[in-house]
């Protein structure tokens, strides 16, 4: 009974971190480049009280053997880098990556990774995140004189004065990961590489397997709220039904308790 217990409060635990990550994903499902996270679990260790395949005293073998698990843990929460749905926006500077690939950002003085493509300028026509962080190749855009920003799928960037000539300013590149699961979630909509990702890939859009840029779209979280609601019901009924084999087990404590009376 003390082991039903035990493995009974495990898969409470198991699925308050999947509500947890549930929560999560419902809470960004508006946010811009999000990408939504599954929890993996799995069984723990098995008490074997008669191995599969034993002899009996009478020189039979025991077909199946008696385990009795011991419950369930949380084994890790993988980022699911499946593309979002595009939002038109007509915005100039909001990008969206069709495809693979990150754009590269500075951050503290650190390279990271963002999906989310919707950049601004600062005072001194930086293109930046809504944070301040500066997209990499560094690129200034002559605010004074420029017109229109266009850039196009390969990324290449292009000002258009009042005057209709029109001036390259530079290449987005775009970076891959040969396990982007691997990424290091920093928040802000930012990864950072890790031993599990991999070094970064550079590579020009629309080459070498890499995304193209579309301009005037952001590409938003990939999180489908139907699915989410459906895996917080089951998440939900397996914490309950935990909760229930808890009850029913001290029910049985209290029985055997009250045996001498």
């Amino acid at each position: 009974m003390l082991r039903g217990m035990w493995s009974a409060a495990s898969g409470m635990g198991a699925n308050q971190m999947m509500i947890d990550v549930i929560s999560n994903n419902l809470a960004n499902v508006n946010t811009a480049g999000f990408k939504k996270s599954r929890p993996d679990f799995q069984d723990l260790m098995y008490q074997t009280l008669s191995p599969g395949g034993s002899r009996t005293s009478s020189g039979d073998q025991i077909p199946n053997g008696i385990q009795i698990g011991m419950g369930a843990m949380p084994v890790g929460v993988q980022k699911m880098f499946m593309q979002g749905d595009f939002k038109g926006t007509q915005n100039e500077l909001d990008l969206a990556i069709e495809g693979r690939g990150f754009f590269k950002v500075i951050s503290n003085e650190e390279e990271v990774y963002t999906r989310a493509g919707n950049f601004k300028l600062d005072s001194e026509g930086n293109i930046v995140t809504p944070n301040g962080d500066k997209l990499q190749p560094a690129m200034t855009v002559p605010t004074s004189d420029a017109v229109t920003i266009k850039i196009d799928k390969a990324g290449t960037v292009s000002v258009v004065n009042p005057s209709g000539q029109s001036t390259v300013l530079g290449v987005v590149e775009l970076y891959s990961f040969a396990n982007p699961a691997g990424l290091f979630s920093m928040g802000h909509n930012l990864f950072k590489a890790t031993d599990a990702s991999g070094e970064a890939i550079t590579g020009i859009p629309g080459s070498n397997g890499m995304g193209t840029i579309a301009q005037g779209f952001i590409e938003m979280s990939n999180v489908d709220v139907v699915e989410e609601m459906v895996a917080m019901i089951m998440a939900q009924r397996a914490y309950e039904i935990s909760s229930k084999a808890i009850q029913t087990a001290d029910n049985m404590l209290q029985i055997a308790n009250n045996i001498k009376r």
